[in-house]
């Protein structure tokens, strides 16, 4: 797996993960939303940190500057 995602990318996955979980800790989404929501987050959250989109690979995206 190459890298094809920028540090900048990373950080807003990951912002967006903790708002969703934010969201279900705080009541906001709840029964099928809350587990189909959490389970996107942890996809993108698992993504930031290995810095490999599958999606931007299938369709030829790269925001990793460089390479």
């Amino acid at each position: 797996m190459k890298k094809n995602m920028s540090k900048l990318d990373s950080i807003i996955r990951v912002l967006l993960a903790l708002a969703v979980a934010t969201l279900y800790l705080i009541g906001k989404i709840d029964g099928t939303l809350a587990i189909v929501m959490m389970s996107a987050a942890v996809i993108i959250l698992l993504t930031s940190f290995v810095n490999f989109c599958p999606i931007y690979k299938m369709f030829g995206i790269k925001t990793l500057k460089g390479d």
